[in-house]
């Protein structure tokens, strides 16, 4: 998971965010649309998502330290809980302007105009947050796949504006305009709560995905025997990063050698299996009954 091949695409999304704010910018300018100028304010809040995004993904490719021994990978769920955030309040800027203009309808001028520059708007955010899904889900990086998302958002955002705008310039009813731009801005509330709770669970160290824990039970199925037994398996995620644990249940006779010689190979075949995993075993001797008394996450002696 190295640092710059990640970073480009936080900065592709810069880009972006960058190129979509002028285009949209100019289109409210153009036309007066209370629509196209919550569609701008979102893309704000894109590129304040993208420079957060760049940072976040900057310190999880941090190495581990004396302070942070299991890595800084976890800062990618702050990335998208700033990205969730900052889309509620262009949310909140969205009802706003278009109580106002609800209240105190205005003309929309030079409609075709504007809205062929929105179009030319939204194909840059369509084509960018195609890049950033295949990119998110290549590296495993909620903080790549949040950006896609909230790109997503913009365009089905941009849609719902431009069909207002084109149903204002064919009926001449301009509270179409404000209708659509608080519709839009109920849509992105739920796409921002989505995010802000997929953080949230990331930060609670939640298990491996079935895919993932499908794999795993299949590597340790190939062992499983008579004299081989599993117990105490624990998974957990933390963006990029896969923690696996569990007890290998040997019979006693062995060897110390023998037994890390397997744990070695079990390992091997895990970290084959679930990529950007950290495996760790405790090896226990399958006839002592006290292996048995540790399979939870507490255990209770005496």
């Amino acid at each position: 998971m190295a640092t710059a091949s990640i970073a480009k695409y936080a900065w592709l999304s810069i880009a972006a965010a960058i190129t979509t704010i002028a285009l949209k910018v100019a289109a409210w300018r153009l036309t007066g649309s209370v629509g196209l100028l919550s569609d701008a304010a979102e893309s704000g809040v894109n590129l304040v998502a993208a420079l957060t995004a760049l940072w976040m993904l900057e310190l999880a490719a941090r190495p581990a330290d004396e302070e942070h021994t299991y890595g800084y990978s976890k800062a990618e769920y702050f990335a998208s809980g700033v990205e969730g955030a900052l889309i509620l309040v262009a949310a909140v800027a969205i009802f706003w302007a278009a109580s106002g203009r609800l209240l105190h309808p205005e003309p929309i001028e030079q409609a075709g105009f504007g809205l062929a520059v929105s179009v030319a708007a939204s194909g840059v955010n369509l084509a960018v947050a195609r890049v950033l899904f295949k990119a998110g889900k290549r590296h495993h990086s909620i903080a790549l796949e949040a950006d896609a998302h909230h790109l997503m958002t913009d365009v089905w955002t941009s849609g719902g504006v431009l069909l207002g705008v084109g149903l204002v310039a064919l009926t001449g009813w301009q509270r179409l305009d404000p209708i659509v731009a608080i519709l839009v801005a109920l849509n992105i509330v739920w796409a921002g709560v989505q995010l802000m709770r997929r953080s949230a669970r990331g930060l609670l160290d939640p298990a491996l995905v079935p895919e993932e824990q499908n794999a795993l039970r299949e590597v340790l199925r190939r062992y499983e025997g008579p004299e081989l037994r599993f117990h105490a398996l624990r998974t957990r995620q933390a963006a990029a990063r896969r923690f696996i644990s569990l007890h290998v249940l040997v019979p006693g006779a062995w060897t110390v050698d023998r037994g890390h010689q397997l744990l070695e190979e079990i390992e091997r075949e895990i970290r084959a299996a679930i990529p950007n995993a950290h495996v760790l075993t405790h090896l226990e001797p399958i006839e002592d009954p006290r292996s048995f008394e540790d399979e939870g996450l507490d255990r209770k002696d005496g």
